[in-house]
């Protein structure tokens, strides 16, 4: 029995250490965030990504139709919904993602939304026309799929107690996204997508065609910077959550929030410091200084772990 125990733990390091090895490599922001937890929550949110990310390739591997990604991602999902059961696997993410749930109640229905928001771009009737969102209703929705529900997933490997804690992780996650939705305009329209809202492009008199047929690195006109811009003051918005959040969850998870916080709004304000122009360069947080606010966020998790 102890053999088998024995086993079971080196299988379990073995998928951790994978799904630590995935979000490293492909994480960017979220990693420096990951890295300012104490090693059994960094360990559960490596896995929920990992998790996330290999739902996010299979949804958006161009190289197959919607039709065969839409089968794989279903196929995928099953074997998930099996391992979760309890059945054996031997995809290691599957290992790692469902110790994580045991350990931090994370319902399989959360994991589920996640996956769910993956293929909302496969599901329109026509994959030649370009993906749009009519309202930011609609585009709320799509945000709160990829975005809040990780929110709302993390916050439970957080650890909190009090439930407004839930819709504030609900709307940090939106203005994660939308903050995303503004850095990535340019690559987004080479793919045919569009996410901000139809109405808003209306309401600002900037035309869906010009945006997905501008000639490479033209800076934006002063419709689209208004347009751009008040997707931004819509994200600032929601940042104000973010703060309200920070004191409801385990003071030893907060440094991490803190961290992922100060890239994403840091990101943000290099985007309006920028005049909102996203088409002549993808705009970034420079290494530097992503380095700079993880080692004020491990210095306070050291000071945490002083106060225990």
């Amino acid at each position: 029995m102890n053999q088998l125990i024995a086993l079971d733990a080196v299988t379990l390091d073995r998928a951790y250490a994978t799904c630590r090895a995935i979000a490293r490599r492909e994480a960017k922001n979220f990693y420096y965030a990951f890295i300012a937890l104490p090693e059994p929550r960094r360990n559960a949110i490596c896995a929920i990504y990992a998790f996330m990310r290999k739902a996010d390739d299979l949804a958006d591997d161009e190289s197959l139709s919607r039709e065969e990604r839409r089968r794989r991602l279903d196929a995928w999902l099953t074997e998930w919904h099996s391992a979760y059961r309890g059945d054996d696997t031997t995809d290691l993410v599957f290992i790692a993602v469902r110790d994580a749930t045991e350990r931090f109640a994370i319902p399989a229905s959360l994991l589920d939304d996640l996956v769910a928001g993956t293929t909302m771009d496969l599901d329109h009737c026509d994959p030649n026309a370009t993906d749009t969102y009519a309202t930011f209703d609609d585009l709320y929705r799509y945000c709160y799929l990829v975005a809040s529900v990780v929110g709302l997933v993390c916050i439970r490997i957080f650890g909190y107690s009090d439930p407004r804690a839930e819709k504030f992780a609900e709307e940090t996650g939106i203005a994660f996204q939308l903050t995303n939705i503004l850095r990535d305009v340019a690559e987004d329209a080479e793919r045919n997508r569009m996410y901000l809202p139809l109405e808003e492009l209306r309401a600002h008199n900037v035309s869906l065609d010009a945006l997905l047929h501008r000639s490479p690195r033209t800076p934006p006109t002063a419709n689209e910077r208004a347009l751009l811009a008040a997707m931004g003051k819509r994200a600032d918005t929601y940042y104000q959550s973010a703060r309200s959040l920070l004191p409801l969850i385990d003071r030893e998870s907060r440094p991490a929030l803190w961290v992922l916080v100060r890239i994403y709004r840091g990101l943000l304000r290099r985007i309006r410091r920028a005049n909102y122009d996203v088409f002549s360069r993808r705009i970034s947080v420079p290494t530097f200084q992503k380095l700079e606010i993880l080692a004020v966020g491990l210095v306070w998790m050291a000071w945490v772990r002083l106060k225990k």
